[in-house]
């Protein structure tokens, strides 16, 4: 019997890629002579004319640039996205698959988020990771990920940058980019407030106030508090009777002087949140499948673990501006500062197996640990030079430095003794240096040609100790300190064109290299007797290099938007994160190569004068490959389909496999109706809804640890009144109740952690 040929997974990756590159060459030729829209005829009457879209600038470039414009796959996130995704107290982990490509997930809950772009990322949990997405809010790099979860409010907008951004940002960028800008303080008196209640006794409060100081002097204040209770129930007699409750708070001042020639942006912001730590799950994946068991109840869970989560962070910059004519020099200084310690039942149920009672489930050994991080300290300065209307050339240079100094508390608790007794601790210290020098131009070929260019020089530095100052029972003797010291340079760079069909239509493509500095990892507590520098991994240098192609238009006289694109990617040297797993430990280590290509899209139109709609869609295929790389597979229950090296070695060859947490699909679609109401007023209706494929929980491939896809979706109905002045909205969060899984702990059992729940309320928002 003959059979046919089986085409490999990469064959069939690239026929999505086909397609999308043909799309890319379609879409140029429809866009140059697009059709208009039928619509009445129209009047002189300004009441009467089409709605259209607002131009949307961005400063990916340093520069104040129409998105259109810039060569770079952006995605912007509006106010009346951030009123709808952010109600119900979210935290930033609600931009996951709001804008294709990008994937936001935790494994502390709203302490330490985690990102990913076009399925780069990094899944490693411990206090001094670096993640290869950068995150900027107002222009200063907040690099520990427990700075990343400062909370999104009164905010100008937020932009996502995808692929390389080596150039001209500090830190750590090969996969990217997600910059916050706030609201800047002006001349002119105005602010919000907005409350909003809603399910498990919910609270949402913000608002902000800013104005005239002197005539040179302006001020803004902006403040958010956010609570929740407790919404499951802890059906052992533990330490905590309830979880998932939380209460936040968080404040930013700034001052801004506007002078003739200097212009100065001062910034002073914190935030206190103390609730639960992310609340793990024992056994709630069924085996053999990643179904959820039979009688999971997600509003109770049995644990006999501490559990808690606490978190203050505070910091300033100073942003100044001196016009020096045909150039002007700008000065960002940053200051940031962390102390947080987070607690949990690891293990996710109660007892273990060689005790008469344990749950639910197979519990094979108690574990709970906290990690906390009592000192940290960053100081960040850029100096940059930029032309001023140099005519057909435009540049700008400057210099950047880093410094950060953290200590890093791991605890290990005896859940089976009276009171979780401290039953093991150890340390670790990092000092990370770095500076840079940095140039970049754009040149005006034709009227209608514009090439870009880039490069940056970097040298990085860490110094890293740890020890173990109170072994636990099945973790590495009291030893230590073990070191380690790595100084790396690199030059990273981007090349890039804009061809302007005519005055609505661009096509752009750009190649860009950028590079991640070494990470060390040392949790020791559960490293094995004798291991390597008792258990300290350090996974080398990456380098990425990504070629993008696309096309940016204006359509139908500005009623509709697209930005299209293809890329591919090559990573040399990836670090990567064996998690858990059979040896009960998390190590560091370089994938020989990793390829990644795909697609997205951004539109958005006004369908008619009343109904605005956005769609956004990406496509990522992620695989490693490197034929050597093994890792251990889970601890128990699971079941690993990549091969094993050897019978009984517990190691399972990853090469072919994809990146965890990076789902092939991402869609995203939001539709807003308003019908007016009077001379002032409006009725409207908003939802929103975001869907992702499956993801890999890690790095080998099991049938358990995969999640399923997930669809979301959100509604907000409301009215407004005075022009906007007044707005009082119902809203819901998740509206179908979805439950899924979104992450595991395998060390142990089929334990995992799953998504935040339905949310409904009421909410009242005034500006003045």
């Amino acid at each position: 019997m003959s059979h046919l040929p089986v085409p490999s997974r990469r064959a069939l990756a690239w026929r999505p890629l086909a397609l999308a590159i043909a799309l890319v060459l379609s879409a140029a030729a429809f866009a140059q002579d697009a059709p208009e829209p039928a619509t009445a005829s129209q009047d002189a009457d300004p009441a009467n004319q089409a709605a259209t879209l607002d131009a949307v600038e961005v400063t990916a470039q340093r520069r104040v640039e129409n998105v259109q414009d810039v060569p770079v796959s952006i995605s912007t996130v509006n106010g009346v996205q951030l009123e709808a995704l952010a109600s119900g107290g979210a935290d930033i982990r609600f931009l996951s698959g709001r804008v294709p490509s990008l994937n936001i997930e935790s494994s502390y809950g709203r302490a330490f988020p985690r990102f990913y772009i076009r399925g780069l990322g990094n899944t490693d949990f411990d206090l001094n990771a670096s993640q290869p997405v950068s995150l900027v809010y107002d222009e200063v790099v907040q690099e520990s990920p427990l700075l990343k979860g400062f909370p999104a409010f009164d905010l100008e907008r937020i932009e996502v940058l995808r692929g390389p951004q080596g150039t001209l940002f500090g830190r750590n960028t090969p996969a990217g980019v997600v910059k916050f800008e706030s609201v800047k303080p002006s001349q002119e008196f105005g602010g919000y407030a907005k409350v909003g209640y809603g399910t498990d006794n919910m609270w949402n409060v913000e608002g902000a106030v800013g104005g005239p100081l002197t005539d040179r002097w302006s001020a803004r204040a902006s403040v958010l508090y956010q609570r929740r209770d407790d919404w499951v129930d802890n059906t052992y007699p533990g330490p905590n009777d309830g979880f998932e409750g939380f209460d936040e708070s968080a404040a930013r001042v700034q001052f801004l002087y506007e002078g003739d020639a200097f212009e100065g942006l001062f910034n002073l912001h914190r935030r206190n949140m103390n609730g639960t730590a992310r609340l793990f799950r024992a056994n709630i994946i069924e085996p053999g499948s990643n179904d959820l068991a039979d009688g999971f109840d997600r509003d109770k869970v049995s644990n006999d673990g501490v559990n808690f989560s606490d978190l203050e962070t505070w910091g300033g910059s100073a942003r100044l501006r001196w016009d020096l004519g045909r150039v002007s020099l700008y000065s960002i200084t940053g200051y940031e500062t962390v102390e947080s310690l987070n607690r949990g039942d690891i293990d996710g149920g109660y007892g273990a197996v060689f005790l008469p009672d344990s749950g639910p489930g197979l519990i094979p050994f108690a574990s709970e640990s906290a990690d906390g991080m009592p000192d940290h300290r960053q100081v960040s300065q850029e100096f940059r030079l930029e032309s001023e209307e140099w005519g057909r050339f435009d540049w700008q240079a400057g210099l950047f430095w880093y410094d950060e100094d953290i200590a890093i508390d791991n605890f290990n608790y005896d859940s089976l003794a009276p009171g979780n007794p401290q039953a093991g601790r150890a340390v670790q210290q990092q000092r990370n240096k770095t500076w840079a020098v940095f140039a970049s131009g754009d040149f005006d070929v034709t009227d209608a040609f514009k090439l870009r260019g880039g490069v940056r020089y970097t040298q990085d530095e860490k110094d890293f100790s740890a020890s173990v100052l109170e072994s636990a029972p099945f973790g590495a003797p009291v030893a230590g300190p073990y070191t380690v010291y790595t100084d790396v340079d690199d030059v990273s760079w981007d090349f890039s064109g804009v061809y302007a069909l005519n005055d609505d239509v661009n096509l752009y493509a750009r190649v860009a290299k950028a590079f991640r500095a070494p990470s060390i990892q040392g949790r020791l507590l559960f490293a094995v007797a004798g291991a390597p520098n008792g258990g300290v991994s350090t996974a080398d240098s990456e380098e990425v290099i990504s070629y993008e192609a696309g096309i940016k238009a204006d359509l139908w006289d500005r009623r509709a938007r697209i930005g299209f694109n293809v890329f591919r990617y090559d990573v040399s040297d990836q670090q990567i994160i064996a998690v858990g797993g059979g040896a009960n430990i998390a190590t560091l280590l370089n994938a020989d190569k990793t390829i990644g290509q795909g697609f997205e899209l951004d539109a958005q139109a006004y369908l008619t004068d009343n109904l605005l709609v956005t769609l956004g869609s990406s496509y990522n295929d992620t695989e490693i490959d490197d034929p050597g790389l093994a890792v251990p597979g889970c601890g128990g229950g699971c079941t690993v389909t990549d091969p094993e090296t050897a019978p009984g070695s517990g190691l399972y060859v990853i090469d072919g496999n994809q990146l965890p947490q990076a789902p092939e699909w991402v869609h995203n679609l939001t539709a807003r109706w308003g019908m007016p109401v009077g001379d002032d007023g409006e009725f409207f209706v908003y939802t929103d809804w975001a869907y992702r494929s499956e993801v890999n929980f890690f790095l080998y491939e099991s049938i358990e640890f995969r999640g399923k896809s997930s669809l979301e979706g959100g509604l907000r109905i409301g009215y407004s009144w005075g022009y906007g002045d007044y707005e009082v909205a119902l809203f819901g969060r998740n509206i179908t109740d979805t439950t899924r899984i979104v992450g595991g702990i395998d060390f142990n059992n089929l334990t995992g952690f799953i998504n935040e729940p339905r949310t409904i309320g009421v909410e009242f928002t005034a500006k003045f």
